[in-house]
């Protein structure tokens, strides 16, 4: 145990300082909008974010440096890292070799879309060196991040990051196992805290399209959820009426219950360049 202990520091120390270049580039280049201030007044300065692509372009040099660091660490460390250590790993390459993807095209595309033709999906083309080998965007996606089993985290669908404006938000940081377990709930409550994108009306609790395409990652058991209304429930606090008014208990009970119905929305997957 004693050995054990010891070891830990050295990881985390590690790891942070393995993502800590990508992490100097979000802070720089990934800009908040949409603020809030919530019903119980809790300040949320930026509920999704834009992305400053040309200024990533400027720094390509830094970015290519670290996503060669990540190709380099192999299964076998992988493997000695624990659960969210990996995690934040996967979710980091993930938004890293996206932009990277972005950069290949960008400024002369509206859409990550745009990327590949008819018969070559963006995320299908496999370009990411990871873990010995190369990967598309879906492989770490729904191979690895998303391997049944594995992590069971339904909160990665508000890290991980499609380059578009019906994404949750880039995050401003490289995530880091350590602290993990926070940042993934701080991304859940802005995203849903983003009234443009997730909102209660009458009693119909219209909600990202993210929930309908991943309805099995949030209908598996997680804490006191095993269902897509009770993960809502769980996070009602951060959920509004259209109009900025924060739902109240019974409300959110109507949702736990499922008596209130939901409609899934249309997803915007324009580019979310920073304006």
């Amino acid at each position: 145990m004693g050995a054990l202990l010891l070891v830990m520091p050295v990881v985390a120390h590690a790891e942070a300082s393995l993502h800590q270049p990508f992490s100097a580039m979000l802070a720089k280049y990934v800009v908040p909008i949409n603020p809030v201030t919530r019903g119980d007044g809790v300040e949320i300065k930026g509920t999704s974010t834009q992305v400053n692509y040309a200024g990533f372009k400027s720094s390509q040099t830094e970015l290519a440096a670290y996503l060669k660091s990540l190709s380099t660490v192999s299964q076998d460390t992988f493997e000695r890292w624990d659960k969210n250590t990996q995690l934040a790993f996967l979710i980091n390459a993930y938004n890293a070799y996206t932009i990277d993807l972005i950069l290949t095209r960008y400024p002369d595309l509206t859409s990550i879309r745009d990327i590949g033709g008819f018969f070559s999906s963006p995320w299908k083309q496999e370009f990411a060196v990871l873990l010995g080998k190369k990967r598309s965007l879906d492989d770490i996606e729904h191979g690895l991040i998303r391997e049944k089993g594995v992590y069971n985290e339904p909160r990665i669908h508000f890290a991980v990051n499609c380059a578009s404006i019906g994404c949750p938000a880039l995050r401003e940081e490289a995530y880091v196992g350590a602290k993990l377990d926070e940042q993934l709930e701080q991304q859940t409550v802005r995203f849903l805290s983003d009234n443009s994108r997730n909102y209660y009306d009458g009693n119909t609790l219209h909600i990202s399209k993210i929930f309908s395409w991943y309805k099995e990652d949030f209908e598996m058991k997680w804490r006191d959820s095993s269902s897509l209304n009770g993960f809502l429930a769980h996070y009602g606090s951060a959920l509004s009426f259209n109009d900025g008014k924060s739902l109240d208990n019974d409300d959110i009970k109507a949702i736990m219950s499922g008596n209130s119905e939901i409609e899934f929305l249309d997803y915007n997957w324009a580019l979310n360049d920073q304006e």
